[in-house]
């Protein structure tokens, strides 16, 4: 589906640098000076329209997030929310993944989430997918030792293909689920974003992840 593209978003997004930032290359090393409190930072990668981290962000109070989104028109819906409802804890950034090492210094970043990434299907397309070895060198950088990184998804061939990406890195798996709501009482503490709402009502497998570096 293509995306639908909003011209006042970018307008938007820049009247409100205290919530969220454009780049953020100028923040690299000092990412703590735009919270309230210096805290582990978690961050999201292709956060869609912030459900998820947004209710991460009230659950946890004690771990600062920031909202990735390569897409302005998409950020742009996280952003209203924000707005409408700040939270200390919670800030927002329009970059692309491919150059956070340039946006974050190494250690900076406690706790990566990937959720319902693109699965780019086509093998000539492999190395756009976000667990993709060339992603996985730049969370490694930007994490703290022993880092890790989650990743939830609907797909199959996605989920398949990022544990054997994972395993041929050298990553340590800490938890793997190929159906993460056939016990809700396993995973009491999960946050379900938009889409896993959507895929649970029709009935779709949801597949975790979590491994360290």
């Amino acid at each position: 589906m293509r995306l639908r593209k909003i011209p006042r978003a970018g307008e938007y997004i820049a009247a409100h640098p205290e919530l969220a930032v454009v780049g953020g290359e100028n923040l690299s090393g000092n990412w703590q000076s735009i919270f309230e409190e210096p805290q582990p930072i978690h961050i999201e990668i292709g956060m869609g329209k912030g459900g998820f981290i947004n209710a991460l962000a009230r659950r946890n109070p004690e771990i600062n997030f920031i909202g990735i989104e390569l897409y302005d028109s998409v950020l742009l819906r996280a952003l209203e929310k924000l707005v409408e409802n700040p939270l200390p804890n919670l800030r927002l950034m329009h970059a692309d993944a491919a150059n956070l090492t340039e946006v974050f210094e190494k250690g900076e970043v406690s706790k990566i989430y990937l959720n319902f990434s693109d699965p780019w299907p086509k093998n000539r397309h492999t190395k756009r997918r976000l667990t993709h070895e060339g992603f996985l060198k730049v969370y490694q950088e930007i994490l703290v030792d022993n880092g890790k990184l989650q990743l939830k998804t609907d797909n199959r061939s996605l989920f398949e293909y990022s544990v054997l990406s994972f395993n041929q890195y050298g990553m340590k798996f800490s938890d793997i689920s190929v159906d993460l709501h056939a016990d809700p009482e396993t995973y009491p503490d999960n946050v379900m974003t938009e889409y896993e709402m959507k895929f649970c009502g029709l009935g779709h497998p949801i597949y975790l992840l979590e491994a360290n570096f």
